[in-house]
C-alpha cells in the first residue's frame, strides 16, 4: 500500500457511511511501536476503527519492527526503546522518521492531522513540527513530576502552540500537560470496543472449575505491580486451592518467578506477549482481573477492557482508577501496593460468587457508557472546530533549517 491510501469504511472503496461533516481525509499518527502493546497503541486502533466505520478514510503512522496487519498503518521504520514517563517506551525520533512524516503529510491532503502523545520524543512532535493545517493533539500522559517535559516546556511549546484542539483522556492528563507546558486542554475519555470484549470466546485452556486470575502488564515494570501481585498470590493461593494465576505482558520470566515461592511455580501461566483477540479471550475466561499498579497512569482502559469482558476488577486506589470504576459497584479497590487487601479482595470475590457476578454486571454497564461508538462523536466535534473547509494539512517548509534553506534559496524568506 502507498503512503497516500487511505481506508474508509469498505477498505478501499469509498462506498459506505458517508460523514456528516465537511472534512473526510484524516491522518493519525501513534507515537509508540505499532506491534508493542499498550494504551496508547490501543486507543489510536479503535478510534481509527470507529472513524471508519463511520465512513471517515483514515491513515495511521507508526513506527514498528513488523509489517502491519492493518491495511490503514503506514510504518514509519523500527523503533528503539527510550525510557519515558517511568516505563520503556519504543519510539522513534530523528532525520529519517523526519523525512517519513513529511512524505506521509505531502502525500495524504489529509482534512484533520490527529497526533498523540506529540509532548513526547516521538514521530507525534515530528509531525507536529513539520505540518500546518488542522492539527489536534491527544495527551495521554499523567506525570506530575516529569522533569523530562519540565526541562523541554520551551521547546515543547514550539510545537504545540501549532495545535488548534487539544484533548487529555483524563483531568490528569490535562493537569500535566497545563502544568508543565502551560495550555489547556478539554477532556474525552478513552474509549473501549465494547462488544469485542463482551462478545469473544473465552480462552478453553483452563479446566472449566478453575478460578482464574489475570495479570496484564510487564512484569518487569515495577509501576505497573506485578510484584504486589506477587505477594499476594500466596494468599491467594491458600485460600483458594482452585485459584490459578494467569499473567499476560513481556518482561523476565525468571525473574518474576524470583518473587513466588517455588510451590507456586505449577499454579501461575506466564503467557508473554499476547494479541488483542487473546487478551480479550483471557479475560473473558477470568473470574477476577487484578490492576495492582502503583502510579503513572492517567486513566485506566486495560480496567474498561476487563470489565467489557465480563471480568471482575480489584484495582489499586490510584485517582485514574478510581475516575474509571465509579462509585456504582464496578469494581473493588484496595490500598496502592497493600499486598494483603489484594488478597482479601480476590479471595472474597472467589469465595462469593454473587457478590462477583453482581459487580461484574456493573462493571460491563460501566464499559458501556466508555464504548467507542459514543466517544469518537465528541472526537469527531473537535476535529469540526478546528477544519477549515477547502485547506489540507500541508508541509511546514518553514519549521526546519532544511526547510529554510529551501525557502531562501526561492527568494521567499524575509
Amino acid at each position: 500500500m502507498s503512503e497516500s491510501e487511505l481506508i474508509s469504511a469498505e477498505g478501499t472503496d469509498s462506498s459506505g457511511p458517508s460523514p456528516t461533516h465537511q472534512f473526510r481525509r484524516i491522518g493519525i499518527v501513534c507515537p509508540y511501536s505499532w506491534d508493542a502493546p499498550g494504551g496508547v497503541q490501543t486507543h489510536v486502533r479503535d478510534l481509527a476503527h470507529a472513524l471508519i466505520a463511520k465512513g471517515y478514510e483514515v491513515s495511521v503512522l507508526a513506527p514498528g519492527d513488523d509489517e502491519p496487519d492493518e491495511d490503514f498503518v503506514v510504518s514509519a521504520g523500527r523503533a528503539i526503546p527510550i525510557r519515558y514517563n517511568g516505563s520503556v517506551a519504543r519510539l522513534i525520533f530523528g532525520p529519517l522518521s523526519t523525512q517519513r512524516v513529511r512524505r506521509w503529510i505531502d502525500e495524504g491532503h489529509f482534512d484533520i492531522l490527529h497526533v498523540h502523545e506529540p509532548a513526547a520524543p516521538s514521530l507525534s512532535l515530528v509531525a507536529t513540527w513539520a505540518a500546518e493545517g488542522a492539527i489536534v493533539g491527544t495527551f495521554h500522559t499523567s506525570n506530575e513530576n516529569s522533569r523530562m517535559m519540565s526541562g523541554t516546556a520551551r521547546i515543547l511549546r514550539s510545537a504545540l502552540e501549532k495545535l488548534n484542539g487539544r484533548i487529555s483522556v483524563s483531568e490528569y492528563a490535562r493537569e500535566t500537560l497545563r502544568e508543565h507546558i502551560g495550555f489547556d486542554s478539554v477532556i474525552v475519555p478513552n474509549g473501549v470496543d465494547v462488544a469485542f470484549y463482551a462478545d469473544a470466546e473465552p480462552m478453553t485452556s483452563t479446566p472449566v472449575d478453575a478460578e482464574v486470575v489475570t495479570f496484564l502488564g510487564r512484569v518487569d515494570e515495577p509501576r505497573k505491580g506485578f510484584q504486589v501481585f506477587a505477594q499476594a498470590m500466596q494468599a491467594i493461593a491458600r485460600e483458594r486451592t482452585e485459584a490459578v494465576f494467569y499473567v499476560a505482558g513481556p518482561g523476565d520470566v525468571d525473574s518474576a518467578l524470583k518473587l513466588v515461592p517455588r510451590s507456586l511455580h505449577g499454579r501461575i501461566h506466564f503467557m508473554g506477549r499476547i494479541s488483542d483477540g487473546q487478551k480479550a479471550a483471557l479475560l473473558r475466561r477470568s473470574n477476577v482481573f487484578v490492576a495492582p499498579n502503583t502510579g503513572g497512569e492517567s486513566f485506566g482502559i486495560i480496567l474498561l477492557e476487563a470489565m467489557a469482558a465480563g471480568a471482575c476488577v480489584v484495582a489499586s486506589d490510584l485517582e485514574a482508577f478510581v475516575k474509571v470504576l465509579g462509585d456504582d459497584g464496578a469494581g473493588r479497590l484496595f490500598p496502592n501496593e497493600d499486598y494483603e487487601a489484594l488478597a482479601r479482595e480476590v479471595i472474597e470475590l472467589l469465595t462469593d460468587k454473587a457478590v462477583r457476578e453482581r459487580i461484574a454486571h456493573h462493571g460491563r454497564d460501566r464499559a458501556y457508557s466508555y464504548d467507542w461508538n459514543a466517544v469518537v462523536n465528541e472526537v469527531i466535534e473537535i476535529y469540526d472546530t478546528v477544519y477549515v473547509p477547502g485547506e489540507v494539512v500541508r508541509e511546514d517548509v518553514g519549521a526546519t533549517a532544511l526547510g529554510r534553506a529551501k525557502l531562501w534559496g526561492r527568494g521567499d524568506s524575509s
